[in-house]
């Protein structure tokens, strides 16, 4: 167990190199900045630049900001405490489904749930008698400033942005040492945290796993967090915490992103596409496949010559710009499943003012939380496949769901029709229209008469975003 110092110990051997360690001290007015999701975030990684965040640390090394600041301390300790949990069970929170109540003992994660509603009072004994941790699964559904701080952080990174709260008691520990598929931002909220982390045994890991303690080695980085501090960690950084013996209790909140947001998970989304157009404009890529193909014990490597002068030809178009990139599953899963709007009340994604008219000048609402997909379309119909622009949003998704998937007190039929009005959730036009869609989103403001469209496809683009709460009037001339 390390001193109770400000200092992190880095084990490299025997050595002990304080000059190395990623530790900084700030001192902030304002706790956080919501202005933009890049002040906010910088706000948060302060007094690290966010050039040097992602240089030197960002899916490279750990970070450890240990900040001595009263007022960050405080903030932090406003987000969550043990005394939101009693509230949330009256509201009624569900083992395994919205809480999990484990401890780590000799090495391996002991489940301690019980079956259906939480109890306060079982968990307060579960705590205390049998020092167990609490992992409450999303709290942003129920805290309203998580919402906001992981609604900052999913328009910053363009990715989903899940969390957790645990609250370990004195002298335990939750979880074995484990790494996981997600970029981690841990916030020390309230209490003491004691950490090690050890050198990947897979970086970037695409998966959850755990790691016996006797294979992973000495420790990188052995810290004690305390309210206030953060620390940023890698996808497969393998790492296990626990709660001093002279601390009540830790509590700390994890924030995760970046899961499936790699290179490989974009070619697998846009490679369908890009071999889909190339059928259509090169003979070549229509010709039959040799027979008996599929029944061979083994590809010839006839077979592996023209798959890679395919593979050349689509390169070169992608290149040279006459293949265009069209990502669809994965912009979509991230606009069905992110959080809405940060807004005390819905109705401010309503409509709002007088429809447009083409003298108006108008510009896009919650611009953050729409995108644009160019697809086939759907439509079942003799005719050929025709590409279409869709226009998503999630300004009508559900924050009580958010990062929770499907709910196995829910039946199958329900599921499927949450999950259809999630996806109807946006608007389709002709892929004539996006070349001034693109002009929307690029300007702050457009005049109608501008539109690179004709006018009477002008006035059915605007009217259809005004219905859907994505544009106002910004004057008319």
């Amino acid at each position: 167990m390390p001193k109770k110092g400000r200092r992190e110990k880095k084990c490299d051997g025997q050595k002990e190199e304080e000059e190395d360690v990623p530790v900084k001290q700030m001192k902030m007015g304002n706790p956080l900045c919501f202005d933009s999701p890049r002040d906010f975030f910088q706000s948060l990684i302060s007094p690290v630049g966010l050039d040097q965040f992602f240089l030197q640390y960002w899916e490279q090394k750990p970070l450890v900001l240990q900040r001595n600041d009263p007022a960050l301390a405080s903030y932090f300790r406003s987000l969550f405490q043990l005394s939101d949990v009693r509230q949330l069970c009256a509201r009624g929170l569900r083992y395994a489904r919205d809480l999990n109540v484990c401890r780590c003992v000799d090495g391996q994660k002991r489940v301690l749930n019980k079956a259906g509603k939480v109890k306060f009072s079982q968990l307060k004994k579960d705590l205390e008698e049998n020092r167990a941790t609490i992992q409450l699964h999303q709290p942003q559904r129920f805290k309203d400033e998580l919402w906001r701080i992981q609604e900052r952080l999913e328009c910053f990174f363009g990715s989903l942005v899940g969390s957790n709260i645990y609250i370990t008691p004195r002298g335990s520990q939750g979880l074995p040492p484990h790494y996981d598929d997600v970029e981690v931002l841990i916030l020390q909220l309230e209490g003491q945290k004691h950490w090690r982390l050890y050198q990947p045994t897979v970086p970037l890991a695409r998966e959850y796993s755990l790691e016996p303690e006797h294979r992973i080695g000495p420790p990188t980085h052995d810290f004690i967090l305390q309210a206030g501090d953060l620390l940023y960690f890698p996808r497969g950084t393998i790492h296990q915490a626990d709660t001093p013996s002279d601390v009540t209790r830790s509590t700390h909140l994890t924030l995760s992103t970046y899961q499936n947001m790699s290179w490989g998970d974009f070619m697998l989304d846009v490679f369908p596409g890009c071999v889909l157009d190339s059928m259509r404009r090169e003979h070549g890529m229509r010709c039959g496949l040799p027979r008996n193909l599929l029944t061979s014990a083994s590809v010839a490597p006839e077979v592996n010559k023209q798959v890679c002068v395919f593979l050349r030809r689509l390169a070169d178009d992608v290149e040279r710009g006459n293949q265009e990139l069209r990502s669809s599953a994965m912009k979509r899963d991230f606009i069905c499943h992110r959080l809405p709007p940060f807004l005390q009340d819905r109705a401010g994604a309503d409509p709002v003012g007088k429809p447009p008219s083409l003298e108006d000048t108008v510009c896009v609402r919650f611009k953050e939380h729409l995108l644009l997909t160019v697809e086939p379309s759907q439509e079942n119909t003799d005719e050929a496949t025709e590409l279409v622009v869709f226009v998503l949003h999630s300004l009508k998704n559900k924050r009580e769901t958010h990062m929770m998937g499907a709910s196995d007190d829910d039946g199958g039929d329900d599921d499927d029709e949450d999950e259809d009005e999630v996806i109807s959730q946006g608007l389709r036009f002709p892929v004539s229209h996006l070349s001034a869609l693109k002009q929307l989103l690029n300007s702050e403001c457009v005049a109608a008469a501008q539109l690179k469209l004709p006018d009477e496809d002008k006035l059915g683009l605007m009217l259809g975003l005004w219905s859907e709460g994505l544009m106002s009037v910004c004057h008319t001339t």
